[in-house]
């Protein structure tokens, strides 16, 4: 089966933040590369970060009007729920219009529509569950889904074993060469050679609580002689650059954004971050030591499992949110003094590490469209 002039056509559905959405389109990427006459839509949520991103990468998108429910009893949820009805019906007709021979889902408020309405018409469906602990939606959609594409171990806890294939996350680049690119990383953001570094990982908007916890500890790390890459992200980066320069830093870098992220992994002997799936999957090819700092804020607490599932294996260090004021410099410091603990948590997180991720995802789709 296949489109129209026998050209395979695939809708990839979902998004709504960086963490579903940056494995979507490196999909899509692995399919050009594997089958680059193959059609692909892609679905979001209107008003969501996709509706700008995926035609920047290059791709066709369209929108449903769907929206995430309000926690607790709300009034709001009967808006929630009508915006659901009408996104099943606009999907149906995507689905009736486009005629896909497979449709991916990647997680977010666009995926359920999407892939209820294939499973309906019989097409196949591919999820791509990227965290530790399956949502709701997902554990739903499973039932009816040929194949579940995931990157943790233990997951028949949530799906069918036999649907389950361990495939990793899609990641931004390989990160091999980390090593050699040392010097360059050190000579880019102006930093000293032979003196410690640590890098702080907000995100593209930031983490609160991770920003006040490294400029609370700004001093400390200061003393130590140990300098620093603080990407605050966007939402924090005024008032931590205004705090750093308050305590007149000399060895720390404060950024709102690091466009040379491979550069900032190579400077690094200690990296302090959140705990996003496809963040984890990044870290464990670039193969340092961990700090991890789950955020609570998001939906069934999934970055604590994230990161739980690095800890256990002896792959990183977790330290709470709530703990993170207290904690999180003089562990960062207690690290870079323990090169036993950092030679374990490298050797430990890179063992975890899942090359090529889209190419193998991609396959996958291709055999189910192909069938």
């Amino acid at each position: 089966m296949s489109g129209e002039g026998g050209n395979i056509k695939i809708i990839i559905s979902g998004g709504g933040t960086g963490g579903h959405l940056f494995p979507a389109i490196a999909i899509a990427n692995g399919l050009r590369r594997l089958e680059a006459t193959a059609e692909i839509l892609f679905v979001g949520a209107d008003g969501r970060m996709e509706m700008q991103k995926v035609p920047e990468a290059g791709y066709e998108i369209t929108g449903l009007p769907v929206a995430g429910m309000v926690r607790g009893a709300s009034i709001r949820n009967i808006h929630v729920a009508w915006k659901l009805f009408r996104s099943m019906l606009k999907a149906g007709k995507i689905i009736k219009r486009f005629r896909p021979d497979v449709v991916v889902g990647v997680g977010g408020y666009a995926s359920g529509p999407v892939l209820k309405q294939a499973q309906r018409r019989h097409i196949p469906t591919l999820i791509q569950e990227q965290n530790s602990y399956a949502g709701v939606t997902n554990k739903l959609l499973a039932k009816k889904a040929e194949k579940i594409c995931v990157a943790y171990e233990g997951m028949e806890k949530y799906f069918p074993k036999e649907k389950i294939i361990l495939t990793g996350n899609p990641v931004r680049q390989a990160y091999d060469n980390l090593e050699a690119l040392k010097a360059e990383a050190l000579d880019h953001f102006g930093l000293k050679s032979g003196l410690p570094v640590i890098l702080v990982l907000g995100g593209s908007l930031g983490a609160g609580t991770v920003n006040n916890a490294v400029g609370g500890g700004i001093g400390l790390v200061e003393a130590s002689g140990v300098q620093m890459i603080w990407q605050t992200g966007s939402h924090y980066y005024d008032r931590m650059r205004g705090l750093a320069e308050e305590k007149a830093v000399t060895h720390t870098v404060v950024t709102g954004f690091i466009s040379r992220m491979e550069l900032a992994y190579a400077a690094a002997d200690v990296i302090i971050s959140r705990a996003g799936a496809g963040t984890i999957s990044e870290l464990a090819l670039v193969g340092k030591p961990v700090i991890l700092v789950p955020s609570p804020n998001v939906a069934e607490d999934h970055q604590t499992h994230n990161a739980m599932a690095l800890v256990n294996r002896g792959a990183a260090i977790l330290v709470r949110d709530a703990g993170a004021q207290a904690e999180l410099i003089t562990t960062a410091l207690n690290l870079l003094n323990d090169s036993a603990k950092r030679h374990s948590l490298s050797e430990n997180i890179s063992k975890m590490a899942i090359k090529d991720a889209a190419e193998v995802i991609a396959r996958e789709v291709l055999k189910l469209a192909t069938r």
